[in-house]
């Protein structure tokens, strides 16, 4: 299981408050805030649960600035850091982190490869020798080479949303984070064999990748303004369902139209172009992208979904939710997803 909201200020109280509830998993996404620093903290006050980004920013980073943080982070930790790395799109790379973009999938198998082999480096002292087409690494001396921490290289979980790079983290990667811009019908139909594709073309068994759920889920807090809530959601797929690299999603549903629309409000220089485009999101295209109620709800709508087809479920309850409950959904979900491997 996987939660974390919290302001940086309170990460390492929120963190031990989900240990003791029963969570397996504390997770930073590259949002509003580095994605690292808050692990550093949630570390400091916990044991037992595993530290892990949902996603950072790959390509906002040379392969050889992410191993060092990652490596620090599994010293730091015990052995607990899981290492998540997602593309973002273009327009973010080369506009906002202004650093290069092309073939995402192609760089994404190379950079994973050059991470591990400067792990290596690090690890058995056998000189790092990469040179690609997108990376190039072939200098490490005694001075910046960290000393061994004993606890082996962190696991590499991948972002997909498309068949091509949910393929390469079935060949490469130690886990799948699917987009939460997705459906139980894409995961099935397009997320699942692709994986399954890549498992194949590596030689690999399906017990060696950590599948993530796929999917918006949102829990309402007792006396919470459910349409606002609804509505909040409704922004949230006419975002993603605004992106040309997701529009395979709507695609599959036959929705085509409402991703030309979305994309076509969302380049307008309109101020209230976010709210027009929440009004072309309908209960139906709604409720297929999320999975909203009230935890005991969302646990068993989201078991009905997806149980026995992932290991790692990402849900945080309101608030003052009594711990009880919690443990009660958790108890619940691990058991599904139990079946999964």
């Amino acid at each position: 299981m996987h939660a974390f909201e919290a302001g940086i200020a309170d990460v390492a109280a929120c963190a031990a408050w989900a240990e003791e509830a029963g969570y397996d998993v504390v997770a930073s996404a590259e949002v509003d805030h580095d994605p690292f620093l808050p692990l550093a903290l949630a570390a400091r006050d916990t044991s037992r649960m595993r530290l892990a980004t949902t996603i950072a920013v790959a390509f906002a980073r040379t392969p050889m600035t992410m191993a060092y943080v990652a490596n620090d982070l599994q010293a730091l930790s015990g052995g607990r850091f899981v290492l998540g790395l997602g593309t973002q799109t273009k327009p973010h790379i080369t506009r906002r982190f202004g650093m290069p973009w092309g073939r995402p999938a192609a760089r994404m198998r190379e950079y994973v490869t050059a991470l591990r082999a400067i792990w290596d480096d690090w690890n058995t002292g056998r000189p790092v020798r990469h040179e690609g087409e997108h990376y190039r690494h072939t200098l490490m001396t005694a001075t910046f080479r960290p000393a061994p921490h004993g606890h082996g290289n962190p696991p590499i979980h991948l972002a997909a949303v498309g068949p091509l790079m949910t393929r390469l983290a079935g060949e490469v990667a130690d886990g799948l984070i699917p987009h939460g811009f997705s459906t139980e019908r894409y995961f099935r139909e397009v997320t699942l064999p692709a994986l399954e594709e890549g498992l194949a073309r590596a030689g690999r068994d399906r017990s060696e990748v950590t599948v993530h759920c796929p999917g918006f889920v949102h829990v309402h807090a007792p006396g919470d303004d459910v349409d606002a809530q609804r509505r909040m959601l409704r922004g949230r797929v006419a975002f993603y369902g605004s992106t040309p690299a997701y529009r395979g999603v709507l695609d599959l549903h036959g929705w085509q139209e409402l991703h030309e629309r979305l994309h076509a409000l969302s380049v307008t220089p309109d101020e209230d172009r976010w709210d027009r485009m929440a009004d072309l999101v309908d209960d139906e295209v709604l409720d297929t992208f999320c999975v909203s109620g009230s935890l005991a709800e969302v646990t068993a709508e989201v078991s009905r979904r997806f149980g026995g087809l992932v290991d790692q479920v990402h849900i945080q309850p309101p608030a003052g939710t009594p711990a009880p409950e919690i443990r009660a959904a958790l108890a619940s979900l691990k058991n599904q997803a139990s079946g999964a491997r």
